[in-house]
């Protein structure tokens, strides 16, 4: 079997999101939608909904905009934070190593 470099697939969905923003788009209502999956592609149907996105803690809500479209929703949501450098506890250090004779 030979692979189809012309075929296009389609992007990735989580069924309950979809089925969330189809309801809302039915309706035309705003609301926050809280999901997990971080896996899932931002498509056109989705812009101008707000969708709190797990970061592994918490749910950060983010509004979608037409710039984010083809993105995934855990590109928008970061997992980690930095704390910083190590500081340097001996001040005395660098004094002892400049000491000429």
């Amino acid at each position: 079997m030979t692979r189809s470099l012309t075929r296009k697939k389609n992007p990735f969905v989580a069924n309950h999101l979809s089925g969330k923003i189809e309801k809302l788009n039915m309706r035309e209502e705003k609301e926050i939608i809280v999901t997990w999956s971080r896996a899932s592609t931002i498509i056109p149907t989705m812009i101008g909904h707000t969708i709190a996105i797990h970061n592994g803690k918490e749910h950060l809500p983010i509004y979608i905009t037409d710039s984010m479209v083809g993105h995934k929703l855990g590109e928008f949501a970061p997992t980690l934070t930095f704390a910083g450098h190590a500081g340097n506890d001996n001040d005395n250090d660098n004094e002892s190593r400049h000491e000429f004779i």
